[in-house]
């Protein structure tokens, strides 16, 4: 098996093994730039009236950039659409020798977040994810002293990629620095120049990049709440919003109850909201405390949705520990599925 195939194999079998993962939930943009490097192969090249030459194509390590614009779909799956362009220059002893190597491509990209919640490992602050990508690459070469060069011509592409993000929401929400490898390749290509001559040869790129990532509404960090009024002052209100079977996302009928608790703080003057999740008993403890934090995060996103400031909440997250209905371990019961908002 080739390196390529290799690379699609590892995406593809580790794309459905991983658990739900801390997601970024709709628009997201992103931008890296690093190097590369062009995988030396056997190009062929043809200048008549002289013979077609066989020789190897090698360039020393160039410079790649990318830019991406995306959209997270709450589950850890994300799709995008990115640009490139990647430079490179022939080495003295390659038949390309005294030429440039320049490549543009437009692909579309499916990447997997992985959650390692579960060991310990906040997804705000470390995420791994793996990713594949199809488009068109053009591909061109031009002489560095002004001799004969080849045309662009594009092929299609194929990419596959391996990286991290690295949370950066404690200075601002939703930026994240990340680290990748990208194996960009094309269809065997030829390319043509003046005078019939042709350079016939394959195309595959490796690329180490850094870049940074920012998601649009990232949830903000919860900010602690103002002391609560005296006991005999206070009047409280609790809304209860229950959700599926290991899910985080919103029914209507959750956003129906949520809009019904962000018209009545106004109507009790509420100073402080208190936005707690919860799961039933079906799980790992360390998983359950991760879905129930989801929970009150998409929660407390559409409270935000419906005009209810975040500097109002207290979002906390208690996993399995609080359950309504007393269960025993495994055992899934759709009332301890819930998040509580207590208007106080």
């Amino acid at each position: 098996m080739n390196l390529r195939k290799a690379l699609f194999a590892a995406t593809m079998l580790a794309l459905p093994a991983a658990a739900t993962a801390q997601p970024i939930s709709g628009l997201y943009v992103g931008a890296g730039a690093g190097m590369n490097f062009r995988q030396g192969n056997n190009a062929t090249l043809t200048i008549p009236p002289a013979p077609a030459a066989v020789g190897r194509s090698t360039t020393s390590i160039g410079y790649a950039v990318v830019g991406s614009v995306g959209w997270g779909f709450g589950n850890g799956i994300r799709a995008e659409l990115e640009g490139s362009y990647r430079f490179n220059e022939s080495r003295p002893t390659s038949i390309l020798q005294g030429r440039y190597v320049r490549q543009y491509g437009i692909m579309a990209n499916a990447l997997y977040d992985f959650d390692l919640s579960g060991f310990g490992i906040s997804p705000r602050t470390f995420m791994p994810y793996l990713g594949a990508g199809a488009g068109y690459v053009w591909t061109g070469v031009d002489q560095a002293n002004g001799g004969l060069g080849f045309g662009v011509r594009g092929r299609l592409g194929y990419q596959a990629i391996a990286g991290a993000a690295i949370g950066l929401g404690d200075f601002v929400p939703g930026l994240a620095l990340t680290a990748e490898y990208r194996y960009l390749g094309t269809a065997r290509t030829t390319l043509n120049g003046l005078g019939g001559s042709t350079l016939r040869g394959t195309n595959q790129n490796h690329s180490g990049l850094i870049g940074l990532r920012y998601a649009f509404n990232a949830p903000r960090p919860a900010v602690v709440a103002p002391p609560a009024a005296p006991a005999a002052q206070q009047v409280a209100r609790t809304y209860l919003v229950f959700f599926d079977f290991n899910r985080a996302d919103l029914t209507d009928r959750a956003r129906q109850i949520i809009g019904e608790a962000a018209a009545a703080r106004t109507s009790v003057r509420a100073t402080r909201i208190e936005v707690s999740g919860h799961a039933d008993r079906s799980g790992s403890p360390q998983y359950n405390q991760a879905l129930s934090m989801r929970r009150a995060e998409a929660v407390a996103a559409e409270l935000a949705r419906r005009g209810v400031p975040r500097s109002e909440m207290a979002i906390q997250a208690f996993g399995e520990s609080r359950p309504l209905v007393p269960t025993a371990d495994n055992v899934r019961e759709p009332q301890n599925r819930r998040v509580e908002i207590v208007l106080r």
